[in-house]
């Protein structure tokens, strides 16, 4: 049966004639997969069916259907009661979120000229839908009269948590304004959708134009066999064959820069990875960010808040901007300073000052040179299929006795991205975890989790959740050898993983991660303590060819070292974060008088006394996606406010035996089955007993 929008059908709730265009209306049928939930295993999405043309009708049948859903709820006689209100909306717009959940996974990670026109076009209706329910002031007073009534409802925790949820998030959306304020409000999230969308855009097609092509072997000099053939596949790929290509990584710098000798190709490596989207082309987005400054400022001043930072940071764990700038201002100095010190030791083993492009190339020289260690002749060690099976799921297994077994039997959305079944180790399903660790071109850079099925216990669904890496793919037939940092991140990555895998929830808006932004990365870097773990590394740590263990020596000289080039590290970090803080602690007069981007990200990296010129920031502003596309913005500073946790915890691991299944049920039972479900720092201290501590980390990153 087909079904088309009515635009009249319902005026309570928003003016559709506004919000979807007639010439933009799309056909939907039943043949559509995203019409009905899916009915494989796990319910993951039929890809095998799945085209693009699917999208947007199902988007728009899907946007027409929960708006019904709300009228409906605000047409329920009587009073409202959680079921007929909280549950109700629990319950809306389950087409919607199939679709979305498979179009954003689909967009980031194998994208084309089709889906990103498709995003151009639903970013800003879906704001616009977004809104119509946020702001429906019907609605808003059903869940007010629900939220001050509470204490007599008798809900249980879970029902109460979401209850003030649903409230404080509508406050935070912009419910209680006036009518005008709602109609600027509505503006600007739409218009801000639409920017957001066009960064990622820019970011991703000038990373890929700004690609290096090397002519000569010779060039090459320090880099691996795989490597050197891994560019190689990449540049015939790109029809430069008998050549090799150097791809730009979505940071500043490249991990190559710690192997290739050829100075002046890392000079070249270097200065293309910083004008990424931030040169006079179609990609430049500076005029995309300095508006986008200005509209979030704006709509900050609309809820009363002096600047967006502090519009974000009042629902977050740190609550406001100043307790942010207290915690660094105490990190910020020390790491300056360790990485002054770290840059004279390189300019030692240099023979010469040091420049951004030879500090990685230096770092290995004085790390073999102080600790014994090349990281270059570990990589044998870290091939990934021992990785991931043999480390990764192994000491999820030890922890919480997942069992992984892979599904090359179901259908993907790429032909790269592996399915595995978890069960319970007494064959009880858990979930679907999907990896797709290779990079190429149509999928962003970076790493990160995706879920295409959250848990919850309301419908009954099982999680489906994705991790997504950028390991450069080797010829065909050649092991994947992943350098530390690329292990590191694949441990790190699999803790989100984790979170959604272990969510043990009846509503999906609380499922999995679905906490406070800057709490979110905690559960991924406690993980990362499992690399080096006695029983894990000897497990998974084994040389490709031969099977030789991971030397015990060179495992001691890394933990001996792992405060070794932590001020580069911080200081670049730290760089980051507060340039995100700078650009989003502007008030409306001040973003607008801001034009030059490069001199407002010097001044406040110079204002911080985080200047250093042979440590630049992690991300310049042009290509700081996590801020300006990512949902990250006035947030960066949460993966080291995280860690402050993480840091914790790991001592509290450590002293209660380390990878046991008493201590990994411990901490799914008070922490990572509870998603969202109560509040993040009360389940950090029902799992750790107390309040954080800040000194684990300082000691961790050598700051003491």
């Amino acid at each position: 049966m087909e079904s088309v929008l009515v635009l009249t059908q319902i005026p309570d709730v928003v003016d559709l004639a506004k919000l979807f265009l007639i010439s933009k209306i799309r056909v939907m049928t039943n043949a559509n997969p995203f019409a009905q939930r899916s009915t494989l295993e796990f319910e993951l999405p039929a890809f095998a069916q799945i085209n693009q043309e699917h999208y947007l009708p199902a988007f728009y049948e899907g946007c027409t259907q929960q708006l019904a859903q709300v009228q409906a709820i605000l047409d329920t006689p009587g009073a409202a009661t959680f079921e007929n209100t909280i549950v109700a909306l629990e319950m809306s717009g389950q087409m919607l979120k199939r679709m979305l959940l498979v179009f954003y996974n689909k967009s980031s990670s194998d994208t084309n000229d089709a889906l990103d026109a498709i995003e151009e076009e639903m970013a800003p209706k879906l704001a616009a839908h977004e809104d119509a329910i946020n702001l429906n002031p019907t609605l808003f007073k059903r869940i007010k009269d629900l939220y001050d009534n509470r204490e007599s409802l008798s809900l249980n925790s879970e029902d109460a948590w979401l209850l003030e949820r649903y409230y404080k998030d509508l406050i935070h959306a912009g419910a209680h304004l006036t009518q005008s304020q709602r109609d600027r409000l509505k503006e600007l999230n739409e218009e801000l959708s639409s920017l957001e969308t066009l960064f990622s855009k820019n970011v991703l097609a000038d990373t890929n134009n700004l690609a290096i092509v090397v002519e000569t072997l010779e060039e090459l000099d320090g880099l691996s066999e795989n490597e050197i053939a891994s560019a190689a596949a990449a540049a015939k790929e790109r029809g430069f064959d008998g050549k090799w290509l150097i791809g730009m990584v979505n940071f500043t710098g490249n991990p190559l820069l710690n192997s290739l000798t050829n100075r002046q190709l890392r000079k070249k490596i270097m200065e293309a990875s910083k004008l990424k989207a931030n040169r006079a082309n179609e990609n430049d987005n500076k005029p995309i960010l300095l508006k986008m400054v200005k509209l979030r400022a704006e709509r900050a001043k609309l809820f009363g808040k002096q600047t967006h930072a502090e519009y974000v940071i009042a629902v977050q764990t740190a609550e406001h901007p100043e307790n942010v700038h207290a915690m660094l201002r105490k990190i910020a100095p020390a790491a300056v300073r360790n990485a002054k010190a770290e840059a004279d030791d390189l300019k030692k083993s240099a023979g010469s000052d040091i420049e951004s492009w030879d500090w990685g190339f230096y770092t290995e020289q004085v790390r073999l040179e102080k600790y014994n260690i090349d990281t270059t002749k570990m990589r044998p060690y870290f091939e990934l299929e021992r990785v991931l099976h043999d480390g990764v799921f192994f000491a999820a297994n030890k922890l919480f006795g997942l069992v992984f077994k892979e599904r090359p039997d179901l259908t993907t959305y790429h032909p790269e991205a592996r399915a595995f079944e978890v069960n319970h180790e007494d064959g009880s399903k858990v979930g679907l975890f999907i990896g797709d660790f290779y990079t190429r071109d149509s999928k962003r850079g970076g790493a990160w989790m995706n879920s295409l099925v959250n848990q919850n216990f309301l419908i009954n669904q099982l999680p489906v959740i994705v991790n997504n890496l950028n390991v450069p793919k080797p010829p065909a037939g050649k092991p994947t050898l992943l350098t530390y940092d690329e292990t590191t991140t694949l441990f790190h990555e699999f803790g989100h993983a984790l979170h959604g895998l272990l969510s043990q929830v009846r509503y999906p808006r609380v499922s999995g991660t679905s906490v406070q932004r800057d709490f979110v990365e905690f559960p991924s870097q406690v993980n990362e303590m499992w690399i080096l773990w006695p029983e894990v590394v000897e497990n998974y740590a084994r040389h490709n060819e031969t099977g030789q263990k991971l030397p015990q020596e060179w495992i001691d000289n890394l933990k001996a070292a792992s405060t070794f080039n932590e001020g580069h590290a911080t200081t670049s970090y730290l760089a980051a974060a507060i340039l995100d803080l700078a650009w989003h602690s502007l008030t409306v007069e001040e973003a607008a008088k801001v034009n030059d981007v490069e001199g407002f990200e010097a001044q406040a990296i110079k204002d911080y006394g985080l200047d250093f010129a042979p440590v630049p920031t992690r991300y310049r502003s042009t290509y700081f996606s996590h801020i300006f596309a990512g949902g990250y913005s006035a947030g960066y500073y949460g993966y080291i406010w995280s860690e402050v946790l993480d840091a914790d915890t790991v001592d509290w691991f450590k002293e209660n035996g380390g990878l046991q299944r008493k201590n990994g049920e411990h901490f799914k039972n008070t922490l990572l089955g509870l998603g969202g479900s109560i509040d993040s720092m009360q389940m950090f201290r029902n799992f750790r007993g107390c309040d954080s501590k800040i000194e684990p980390l300082l000691k961790r990153r050598g700051l003491l």
